[in-house]
Parts: C-alpha cells; sequence; structure tokens
C-alpha cells in the first residue's frame, strides 16, 4: 500500500538539505565510514548551542544518504530517485511498526501473531498509506522523509517492545540512553512505552500493570533515558534561553495550546490533499487509475479472509483506542510546541505526520465491527485520492528552472563524464546555480554561502565516485 501511494513521487525533486547532503555525507563517508560515529560526536558541543542534541539521529541520517550515495555509484541511479526509494523503505518500516505496535497492545497470547490479527491491525496498512500524502514541503513524505518515518517507526517499536518483553536488562538501559541521543521526535517512545504498557495492563489485561516484566522494562527505560536528557535539556535551555538557536527544535510553549488542535486534525487525508495538489487531486489521471486498480487487486485478495479474522473485544477495543489517543497527543504536541509548525495552515505535513497518522488510522479503525467492504472501499478510494495527490505535488513541483537544474546535477554526477564536454556541462549547471541562487537569496552573503555547500558537496560526491572535480574552473 505504501508503495502505490507514494510512487508517483518517485522522480520528486530534492529540496532544503537534501540538495546538498547526499552529496556532501556520501562522498564524505562512503569511503571512511568510521568518520561517522567520530563527526557525530565530536560535533556535540556545536550542535548544543544550536539547540538540539542528535549524535546517534546523525549517525542514522548520514548513513541514509551514504545509501542513496551507494545507489549512485553501484548502480548509478541519480540521488534524487536513490533518496525516494529509500524513504520508501522507511515508509513500510513504520507500516511494519505499525501492526506490530498495534498487535502488541492487544494480544493476549504468550506469542505475538500467533493467531490471526483482529480485523483494526489487519486493515492499517491501507489506512496508513492513505495517511502518505505530500502535504508541503515540510511533510515526511517530502523532507527528511527516510529519517523521520523510520524514526516514526522506532518510536513504535519500542513501545512494542515494552509491551511484550519478558526478560528486560542492560540493553534496556543502553536504549533508553540512546533514545535520548537520537532526535526530538525519537523522545517520545519512552512516554508512548510507559503509557502502552500501563493502559494494555490495567485495559487488556485487567491486571494490575506495576507487575512483571514490562513494568520492569519501563524502570530501566527511564533509568537510560534521564541521565542523559536531563542534563542536555538543561544545557539547551541556558544556551537558547535568549533565542537565537535552530528553528526546527526550538520551544515556543505559549503558542502550543492553540495550535496543538490543529495538529491532531492535521494527518487527515481530506485536509492534506488540498495542500498537496492546490485543490482538489485530479483523480481521472493515469496514474490514479493505475493506483485504484493495483488498490482494488489487494483489496479483493484481503476481502476473501477478512470476515473470518476476529473483532476485538470490549477491553482490546477501549485499550488499544486509549493508547492511540495518547500517541496522537505525544505527535501532535511536539509539532504545536515548534514555532515555524505553529503558522503552519491546516493540514500541512511535519516531523510528527508519521506518528499521528499512525494514531488516527487506529482511531479510526478501531471501532468496525460492521460494514467491513466498506471500510475497506472507503480506504481504497482514499488511497487513490492520495496518490492522485501525490501526483499532483509531484507535477507542481517539477515546474520552473530549479528542479530541472537538480535533477540535471543529479544526473551528471550518476553518469559521469569525464571529457572536456562533460566537464563543460557541468560547469553550466554550477553557472546557472549561481544564477539561481543569486535571485532566491536573500543577500550575497547568503548566495555565496550557498554557492560554496554547492561546490564542497558535489567535488566530494565526484572525486569518491570519479576522481574528478564536478567542475574543473571552480575555485579550489
Amino acid at each position: 500500500m505504501p508503495l502505490i501511494v507514494l510512487a508517483p513521487l518517485v522522480t520528486l525533486t530534492p529540496s532544503a538539505d537534501h540538495r546538498f547532503n547526499v552529496y556532501a555525507n556520501g562522498g564524505l563517508y562512503a569511503g571512511n565510514p568510521w568518520l561517522l560515529v567520530r563527526n557525530a560526536f565530536s560535533t556535540v558541543p556545536t550542535f548544543l548551542d544550536l539547540g538540539n542534541f542528535r549524535p546517534l539521529g546523525r549517525i542514522v541520517e548520514w548513513s541514509l544518504d551514504v545509501v542513496v550515495f551507494a545507489l549512485t555509484a553501484l548502480f548509478g541511479l541519480p540521488a534524487n530517485i536513490g533518496l525516494r526509494l529509500v524513504s520508501f523503505v522507511s515508509a513500510i518500516l513504520l507500516t511494519v511498526a505499525a501492526v506490530v505496535f498495534a498487535a502488541a497492545v492487544t494480544s493476549r497470547r504468550e506469542r505475538l501473531f500467533s493467531a490471526p490479527p483482529p480485523v483494526p491491525v489487519a486493515l492499517l496498512p491501507f489506512a496508513v498509506g492513505t495517511g502518505l500524502v505530500a502535504a508541503g514541503w515540510s511533510s515526511t513524505t517530502v523532507l527528511f522523509g527516510a529519517l523521520y518515518l523510520a524514526t516514526s517507526a522506532l518510536v513504535l517499536a519500542v513501545a512494542a517492545w515494552a509491551c511484550r518483553s519478558r526478560r528486560p536488562g542492560v540493553l534496556v538501559v543502553l536504549a533508553g540512553a540512546g533514545i535520548a541521543a537520537f532526535n526530538e521526535l525519537a523522545l517520545l517512545a519512552v512516554p508512548l512505552a510507559t503509557a502502552a504498557v500501563l493502559i494494555r495492563g490495567r485495559v487488556v489485561l485487567g491486571r494490575s500493570p506495576f507487575r512483571g516484566p514490562s513494568a520492569r522494562f519501563l524502570v530501566l527505560l527511564w533509568a537510560g533515558f534521564l541521565p542523559v536528557i536531563l542534563p542536555v535539556r538543561a544545557i539547551i535551555y541556558l544556551r537558547c534561553a535568549d533565542g537565537g538557536c535552530y528553528s526546527g527544535s526550538d520551544l515556543a510553549p505559549v503558542g502550543a495550546p492553540a495550535a496543538l488542535p490543529g495538529r491532531m486534525l492535521a494527518w487527515l487525508p481530506p485536509l492534506m490533499w488540498p495542500q498537496a495538489a492546490h485543490g482538489f487531486p485530479r483523480v481521472t489521471a493515469a496514474i490514479p487509475l493505475l493506483a485504484l486498480v493495483a488498490l482494488a487487486v489487494l483489496a479483493w485478495r484481503a476481502v476473501r479472509g477478512l470476515r473470518r479474522l476476529p473483532t476485538l473485544d470490549q477491553g482490546q477495543t477501549y485499550g488499544l483506542a486509549a493508547v492511540a489517543l495518547v500517541l496522537l497527543i505525544l505527535g501532535a504536541s511536539i509539532a504545536a510546541l515548534n514555532a515555524e509548525v505553529q503558522r503552519f495552515h491546516l493540514g500541512l505535513g511535519w516531523r510528527d505526520s508519521g506518528l499521528t497518522t499512525v494514531a488516527g488510522s487506529i482511531l479510526l479503525l478501531v471501532f468496525v465491527r460492521r460494514h467491513l467492504m466498506v471500510a475497506l472501499a472507503v480506504l481504497v478510494l482514499a488511497g487513490t485520492v492520495s496518490t492522485a495527490a501525490n501526483k499532483d505535488f509531484r507535477d507542481r513541483a517539477d515546474r520552473g528552472q530549479w528542479p530541472f537544474l537538480h535533477d540535471r546535477i543529479a544526473q551528471e554526477v550518476a553518469d559521469f563524464d569525464p571529457t572536456p564536454a562533460g566537464d563543460a556541462r557541468r560547469c553550466a549547471l554550477r553557472a546557472a546555480f549561481r544564477q539561481t541562487s543569486a535571485h532566491n537569496s536573500r543577500s550575497q552573503t547568503v548566495n555565496q554561502r550557498e554557492v560554496r555547500r554547492f561546490d564542497v558537496s558535489l567535488n566530494r560526491a565526484t572525486v569518491q565516485l570519479a576522481g574528478r572535480r564536478f567542475c574543473s574552473t571552480a575555485p579550489r
């Protein structure tokens, strides 16, 4: 399901930092992977001054860039396509994690998936896939999708692990410390795991949630988490109290209550469709119609066993709904605390979109007991519209000189031509980038910084791939 909905975005032009990061990180770390860990931790003081603490998250982020770069080196795949394929894999991981999370909360059996999953769990891939809409340039389906969709999967996986843990030990303490050093979105794993264990124990299992291996898991998880997160957040508060830190990590508590309801609704596909398509998506195009056929085939295969699947009893229903509501509040809250997100229109996506989509999907499905065929048909049609919205977003994003320029750069790197003609083409692309950057930049300093970043990142990539600089006439 995620692959079908996301397929129109496979050629989407890289934006923001992705224009440079794949080349810079791929060129630097592909041949020196040990530098990943060294640089991630040696730059901690610098990033603390900017207001965030993400050494493990940066290792993952840079490693994903290396994977994209490796697709270029091994298969000649342009970076713009490789970037989307890696993010599609993260979307699949998120869908799998959502299913495991829902099953872990509701299952009373010793072994997970030892019996057929309940209907809401079986329908989750359709619902989550429908929510993977390119709702603006800050949406996880567009920007840093591989990282933040994978982070969302991590949050769900930790909660599922907490519910099903049998012999928690030192590994859980290390996991808590690692979560604190990952990124801001990953921090939600600890409170979500706590809520999942407590609600599952009391509502689903009907016993005290403060005894047993899951309770010990929570103690160990918090024991690893708090010694790292508390001093780090204190340092960030002291260094960023007067402003000037990275806006993506900055907290604005004053505006959060007003923004929270909007973020709790922003995951709804009908609200995201207009943000992606600038109106209602064009569903009569060839790609949406092909998506409808593909989704209908998947639904038809699912229909055969859907009626035979068990439904949730009252305890499972209320327990899963309560955990999903906690997840929705947590995901929406971390977005509502951000000053930039507080200015977003309703329906625009952000880093929270993966988690809120899973939470909202569970809430929509958890009370489905009757009319299963109707529910499945609605999900198929909604998935078709989401596919159309993604196609419309891609079509709009491909207009103009900027996307053509960066797509051509990606192609030239992938098909590096060492001849003078190839060098002339690449130097012409560099000149076009300088012109475009000068037109879009607010100041000469910003323009010079962009051009310098272009030269450094592209040279790293082509020296690693072909032993030559991207453009021979550029300053060294």
